[in-house]
């Protein structure tokens, strides 16, 4: 049996696994968490074989859970399951410990079948964010402006655009708001904007992006 900690903060993504994965009863819907927090307390107190976790949470992002959960449990296996495609998000949280990476456009079949693979050690990566990667590494592939920031900086940046102060971003992420803010000062001359604003208005490009290749 494989125990599973489902991590979504839309309901009916979870009503729609707890649907998909009634099908497979040697996988178990052990615990289900709406938030960061709440899913790495979990994950110590219910020890499941498999996060199915999700990018965009309240509160920490899907970038510092899997830091944390890789930190706290180095066997656990952790699915990122997201809408986000494009890079740098499977890139960053694969680097970050994930063992998996899909859509959620992908078929039941393919998600049964990820969950089984990093059950025993293995890693699995979902087509269409596997041929987005082959692309983006070939010569005149499309880049992302977010390609060249770090693990925290986009944890930062995701922050930045739900509209979180730095005092906000800097407790969700135990770390000092003068760290923060240079994390931030960081972004904008990676990114080279100036404001917020800027900011959002570049990722909100990138979600775009992601949602028209759907």
């Amino acid at each position: 049996m494989i125990r599973l900690l489902v991590v979504d903060d839309h309901e009916l993504v979870r009503i729609g696994l707890r649907h998909i994965l009634a099908d497979y009863p040697a996988i178990q819907i052990a615990a289900e968490a709406t938030d960061g927090e709440t899913a790495i307390r979990m994950a110590r107190d219910f020890k499941p074989d498999v996060v199915l976790l999700d990018v965009c949470l309240p509160g920490l992002s899907g970038f510092e859970v899997t830091t944390r959960l890789k930190q706290a449990h180095p066997g656990l296996a952790i699915i990122i399951l997201t809408v986000h495609e494009q890079a740098p998000y499977p890139e960053r949280l694969l680097e970050a410990g994930a063992s998996g990476y899909l859509t959620k456009g992908c078929p039941a079949t393919e998600l049964a079948q990820a969950i089984r693979t990093v059950a025993r050690g293995g890693r699995h990566i979902g087509s269409r964010v596997a041929q987005q990667m082959a692309l983006s590494m070939l010569p005149g592939g499309k880049k992302s402006p977010f390609d060249g920031l770090s693990a925290r900086e986009m944890e930062v940046l995701l922050m930045l655009t739900e509209g979180l102060k730095i005092a906000d971003i800097a407790d969700a992420m135990h770390l000092s708001p003068k760290t923060v803010a240079t994390y931030k000062y960081r972004i904008y001359e990676k990114l080279q904007t100036r404001s917020d604003v800027d900011m959002t208005r570049m990722a909100c490009l990138l979600y775009t992006s992601d949602a028209a290749d759907e």
